[in-house]
């Protein structure tokens, strides 16, 4: 079985309420206008393609990384802007989403192309592709992960810590309260409460008046309902496919038949998932919440994308040396400014063996 012919076996089990492989993808107006945000974002996402392309590059011995995916330094309200959306648009159709990065065998690496063939039409290199053994899709995230995930850490076990602390006054101090017949279901809701089960539970906070004791009960619910929001809320960064590009990704492993990664780039480390295995989860429902979430990201023009837990991935650099970056000022049309910051240099320090297994090479 061939990878794209597995792929298509994974897509079958996908509700269509997620992804309806069946219909033809919507084809995106180009946007009229870039903001400074959106500039600042791209530039972000430029650094980190290069910081994974320059890694691969530094590192391996056999194996050599090319960049792939179309770019180009044109913005919205640009000159030529739109016919370059425009083609953009038509490729997408024709053979998929481009990965940033194609990785090749040094034996296969084509010199005469170089290491950037990004701006060379599909036509002339679909046979050199199809050599790729992988394809990069690099994304970025500005945020220091081991930082957040001690912070996420101690606000997890306060919050966790209140909720039993609350559940054993509650039952030790209103044990009374409780022997009623309408009021006895909260008492086994109380005692279900664990450390094990605290992310599934769910009630309807009572609401009773009738006596300042039951006053006191009623606000002592409400801070226990409160620190279980607060326990079962997402406590980690992920890795994050836009559900838009799903149809276009496989389209483009259809095309090529060469296994395509997602690559997260934070500030202090990178995590890497197979598309496979993001395809996987999508068929797995029992995972949603733990491994990952489908939900619209305000952060990229409130988008639906799946994010999926780092912690259930592949670490692929163990250790990044941030980038310098600087402001800059870009004049529109009209006279219209835009400042944002652009990024260089930094280093990625790969986990080659983390990186062999999830990109199933025998050597890197």
């Amino acid at each position: 079985m061939t990878y794209f012919e597995e792929l298509r076996t994974i897509t079958r089990s996908i509700p269509t309420s997620i992804v309806d492989f069946t219909i033809p993808r919507d084809r995106t107006s180009p946007p009229t206008q870039a903001s400074s945000n959106f500039i600042t974002n791209k530039e972000q996402g430029d650094w980190a393609e290069d910081l994974i392309f320059r890694a691969i590059n530094e590192a391996s011995k056999n194996y050599v990384a090319v960049r792939y995916g179309k770019s180009d330094d044109l913005i919205a309200g640009d000159v030529g802007f739109s016919e370059f959306y425009d083609e953009f648009q038509n490729e997408l159709d024709t053979i998929g989403k481009r990965p940033d990065l194609l990785i090749f065998k040094k034996e296969d690496f084509d010199n005469t192309h170089g290491y950037d063939i990004s701006k060379i039409d599909h036509s002339e290199i679909t046979e050199y592709v199809k050599k790729a053994v992988a394809g990069l899709e690099i994304r970025s995230s500005a945020f220091l992960i081991a930082k957040y995930e001690n912070e996420m850490r101690k606000r997890t076990t306060h919050h966790l810590s209140e909720t039993l602390k609350i559940k054993d006054l509650l039952i030790s101090n209103f044990a009374d309260e409780f022997e009623h017949p309408k009021k006895k279901p909260y008492l086994d809701i109380l005692k279900s409460i664990t450390k094990e089960t605290i992310n599934a539970i769910t009630f309807r906070r009572p609401n009773w008046n009738a006596t300042q004791r039951l006053q006191e009960l009623t606000l002592l619910f409400k801070d226990l309902k409160e620190h279980i929001k607060t326990v079962q809320k997402r406590d980690y960064l992920s890795i994050t496919p836009k559900v838009e590009d799903i149809k276009v990704v496989y389209k483009w492993a259809e095309t090529f038949n060469v296994p395509h990664y997602y690559f997260q780039v934070f500030f202090d480390k990178s995590y890497g998932i197979s598309f496979s295995d993001i395809l996987s989860l999508l068929t797995n429902p029992d995972k949603e919440g733990e491994h990952y979430e489908i939900s619209k990201d305000i952060k990229n023009q409130n988008k639906t994308t799946i994010k999926i837990n780092t912690q259930n991935t592949n670490l692929v650099a163990y250790k990044i040396a941030e980038p310098q970056y600087k402001s800059v000022r870009r004049e529109m049309g009209r006279g219209r400014l835009l400042f944002y910051v652009t990024f260089e240099k930094g280093t990625a320090y790969l986990d080659v063996d983390s990186i062999k297994d999830l990109l199933q090479l025998e050597n890197f």
